[in-house]
């Protein structure tokens, strides 16, 4: 392969991995110009059209499709190798690019982020917050971070956190005015605050159980949200009640009073987050190096160094 050949199709899978000529030439160090015509060159030389471009997105094509998905995988081994070789070498450089939840991005990936930068200088992490159920291995993340019973098929999955509660809760002015739920049935003269984790408008259900009893509440009300952070924000401004993650995302708020739990004897236990990796792949020195970060690993080890006395 010609070095312009790999320059072409390298361009090619940035555009289509960003979705946008701009941040597909900023990510290569182009200007739009020169990234549209190295564009224009690929297509005349294998004479089919890679590319749908509008004034707002820009899409591949079933035969740009067929071809990323090709080549992405190589380009993805090929940055493997080069991490591989760094680790080798003692230094770790690169991308690591991680999809996850907001309240993962929140309560798992941010108090350890200096950390993280401080022992691998060289590495760009590239984290995008992403409240839906985006494909990681379509969007070329190397890893992304769900909660346990969401994870994708066939991925391989590592457990960051506890089980967690889901918990109904409420600001203690919505329930001066509106009122207690005292069972999951007394929702539907509420108002609730909804969580849609897919962009297909079907709001998530709320699961309750009580002795062995399930219930399964369609709610409604003012708000339905892909961001638990929106949905959490109306419930504390008294806009109605809220699902949520107890300690994931509301038990700062609950242990200040800012919301009240109520139908707590109907609470359910969930999976708690998990960071998954495609099975078809190892995970690369930096993957692995960003997991031990995200469980502490790193900071166990050092401390245990720090505790072996000099000689």
């Amino acid at each position: 392969m010609r070095g312009s050949d790999f320059a072409e199709l390298r361009a090619f899978a940035a555009v289509v991995e960003r979705a946008s000529f701009a941040r597909a030439a900023e990510h290569l160090g182009l200007s739009p110009s020169a990234l549209s015509q190295t564009i224009r060159q690929l297509e005349e030389r294998l004479g089919a059209r890679l590319l749908n471009r509008t004034t707002r997105s820009v899409a591949p094509t079933a035969t740009g499709q067929q071809l990323y998905q090709r080549i992405a995988p190589l380009f993805q081994d090929m940055a493997d190798a080069v991490a591989e070789a760094s680790a080798a070498a003692g230094s770790m450089s690169g991308t690591l690019r991680i999809n996850t939840l907001g309240m993962a991005a929140r309560q798992v990936i941010a108090p350890r982020l200096g950390r993280f930068h401080q022992a691998h200088p060289e590495l760009l992490l590239d984290i995008v917050v992403d409240d839906g159920l985006s494909d990681i291995v379509a969007g070329r993340f190397d890893a992304g971070i769900r909660v346990g019973q969401r994870l994708e098929k066939d991925m391989i999955a590592v457990r960051l956190t506890p089980d967690v509660k889901m918990i109904a809760v409420a600001s203690p002015d919505y329930l001066a005015r509106r009122g207690t739920p005292q069972s999951p049935a007394d929702l539907h003269n509420h108002a609730c605050i909804n969580w849609r984790l897919q962009m297909d408008g079907q709001a998530s259900r709320w699961e309750f159980e009580k002795k062995g009893v399930r219930l399964d509440i369609a709610a409604e009300g003012p708000l339905v949200t892909n961001n638990s952070d929106i949905g959490v924000a109306a419930a504390l401004q008294g806009m109605g009640i809220a699902y949520a993650f107890e300690r994931l995302r509301v038990d700062d708020h609950l242990a200040q009073g800012q919301l009240v739990q109520v139908l707590a004897d109907w609470s359910i236990t969930r999976p708690g987050l998990f960071l998954y990796y495609s099975n078809r792949r190892h995970p690369s020195p930096l993957l692995s190096a960003f997991i031990d970060c995200l469980l502490d690993r790193d900071l166990a080890e050092s401390q245990q160094m720090s505790s072996v006395p000099s000689l």
